[in-house]
Formats: structure tokens, C-alpha cells, sequence
């Protein structure tokens, strides 16, 4: 596996390595100790999550507060999505930025993203199945959120917004400086 630190302290893009012959691929998806050497410390997952979502979804931007924040390690097993990471760690240096990535079932590429960032993303093909695994069990009295399109984050979709299909509650989250405090 690759681990491809971005501009974003502590988030990884992760490019594994792909065994591809006549039958079709095999790779290896998830490696404790590959995984604690190619980020640099020990994440133990509890959860594993997957959803089913249409062209056009936009989930989040969500989080968990204080003792309940959580690390995720996100990957699409099929169709497209834009997937997104914004930093909302008071004393971080990127407080406020933004990381996008592209993840599909055919690039097979996986995010990591640390407790202190808002997460996100977009179904850019006609259907998509998104996996993901937390470091710290789901509490819904820890939900965090911010707007999808809050002006000081400035997200390039990369997808017509009155197109996007978004629930009722990511609808009405508040921006960034108005958002629950992640610690």
C-alpha cells in the first residue's frame, strides 16, 4: 500500500497494491500494522458502516464531538463518489481547509480521515456503495455537522448543487462558525 499524506495533517490518501491477472483482482484492503506504519500511529476500528446511494446524494458534512469524535477510513467497493474531509481542529494550522478526493470502486483508493475533521461526500455515478470503518463507536448526543455549502469553506462539488438530492437535517446544519465545537 501507498499512504499519501495530504495538505491536511493526519489525513491519508491510501493507494493499495493491486494483483490483477485473468480471474479478475485481489488485494489486501486493510492491514492493522501496514496501516499504524504507513500513518505513523495505532488506530484500533470498532465499527464498520456502509451505505446505498443515487446519483446526485450529498452526505454530510458530519462529525462526533469531544470523547466520541471518530477516525474514519473510507472506501467506495462500487460506483463513484467525491469524497471530502474539512479540518475543524481549533488550533490546527489548516483549521477551515478543505481535502477532496476521488474514490471509486474501480480506483479502489481509501481516505483516512482523523478524529477533528468534518467528512462528506458526493454520489457522482448512478449509484454507489460506500464502506467505512470508526475508531469510536457511533453517539447520536455527539453529532456534529456544517453546511454542505458553506461560503467560508468554499467545496468544489464538482456537481450542479440544485441537482444534488440532500436529507432534511444536512439541509438546515449550521456553518462552520456557528457548528459545534469538536472538542
Amino acid at each position: 500500500m501507498n499512504f499519501i499524506e495530504t495538505k491536511l495533517e493526519g489525513c491519508f490518501i491510501i493507494e493499495p497494491k493491486i494483483i490483477k491477472d485473468e480471474r479478475g483482482y485481489f488485494m489486501e484492503s486493510f492491514n492493522e500494522n501496514t496501516f499504524a506504519k504507513g500513518i505513523g500511529k495505532t488506530v484500533h476500528f470498532v465499527q464498520d458502516n456502509q451505505s446505498y446511494s443515487s446519483k446526485g446524494v450529498l452526505r454530510g458534512l458530519h462529525y462526533q464531538t469531544g470523547e466520541h469524535a471518530q477516525a474514519k477510513l473510507v472506501r467506495v467497493l462500487q460506483g463513484e463518489v467525491l469524497d471530502v474531509a474539512v479540518d475543524i481542529r481549533p488550533e490546527s494550522k489548516t483549521y477551515g481547509q478543505y481535502e477532496s478526493i476521488f474514490l471509486s470502486g474501480e480506483n479502489q483508493k481509501q481516505f483516512f480521515v482523523p478524529r477533528g475533521f468534518a467528512h462528506g461526500f458526493l454520489v457522482l455515478s448512478e449509484t454507489a456503495t460506500f464502506f467505512y470503518k470508526c475508531d469510536n463507536f457511533y453517539n447520536k448526543e455527539s453529532e456534529g455537522g456544517i453546511m454542505f455549502n458553506d461560503s467560508s469553506l468554499t467545496i468544489d462539488w464538482q456537481f450542479p448543487i440544485d441537482k444534488c438530492i440532500i436529507s432534511e437535517k444536512d439541509q438546515i446544519l449550521p456553518e462552520l462558525k456557528n457548528a459545534k465545537k469538536v472538542w
